[in-house]
């Protein structure tokens, strides 16, 4: 990425991914097989399985997140960024927002939020249909928690093994990703950027056997420039 100086002094080396370091990857707060959990029951509606799933994976990232929320502001990450690549929130209208870390997080909270709680969205009343437009709402909440998943390793993973969370998250993670690849929720393209991690914790979850979203180890490294989503 950069080159050394004529100066002789050694170029700054790239930080070191610490979630990575098998010390962190190990850390679990269970060894359950999640594989087997995010299959469809076979008495369940597919729709009223995703709308459950959904639903709870928002609370636990939106909790996971709490805990450094604290320590993500507007000064320490002044864009949503994850490793190389640049996010920005589009509202309503798609007018592109450049905004902070903790902002693009609120935007997410607040629209998931919203969307969860709309009863013409996420129905709970025996009877009352899905919208046709569900599936792909469920892949828009899915994409978007995954960018807050990826930020908290990127940007706060210390802080997340200085309170003794990295387990929850790990296992957070580990659940979440391989729900969204049983179901196609999330283009592979958009988890990529975190495959180096997604290999190391799913490997041992069955994930590999699912081809959904897999072609991971091609694309290490390859995040090399800063890109824009």
């Amino acid at each position: 990425k950069s080159k050394g100086k004529p100066n002789g002094k050694k170029p700054a080396q790239e930080e070191k991914k610490l979630y990575l370091e098998p010390e962190y990857t190990k850390s679990r707060i269970t060894d359950f097989e999640f594989k087997e959990l995010v299959m469809l029951p076979r008495e369940i509606d597919l729709n009223e399985w995703l709308a459950s799933n959904t639903t709870t994976f928002f609370h636990h990232i939106n909790l996971q997140y709490s805990t450094i929320s604290e320590f993500c502001t507007g000064e320490s990450c002044q864009t949503m960024a994850v490793c190389n690549t640049q996010y920005y929130w589009y509202d309503e209208r798609g007018k592109k927002i450049k905004c902070t870390a903790p902002q693009y997080v609120d935007f997410v909270m607040s629209s998931v939020q919203k969307l969860v709680t709309d009863e013409d969205v996420f129905p709970t009343k025996y009877g009352k249909e899905f919208p046709n437009s569900f599936e792909s709402l469920v892949k828009k909440i899915c994409k978007y928690l995954f960018h807050v998943l990826a930020h908290i390793y990127s940007s706060h993973f210390k802080e997340t093994l200085a309170l003794e969370l990295h387990g929850h998250l790990n296992t957070l993670y580990t659940h979440f990703i391989l729900f969204i690849r049983e179901f196609n929720l999330v283009d592979p393209k958009e988890t990529t950027i975190m495959d180096d991690l997604t290999e190391v914790l799913c490997s041992s979850s069955g994930s590999s056997s699912n081809g959904s979203g897999n072609g991971s180890s091609n694309s290490a490294g390859a995040q090399n420039h800063v890109k824009e989503r």
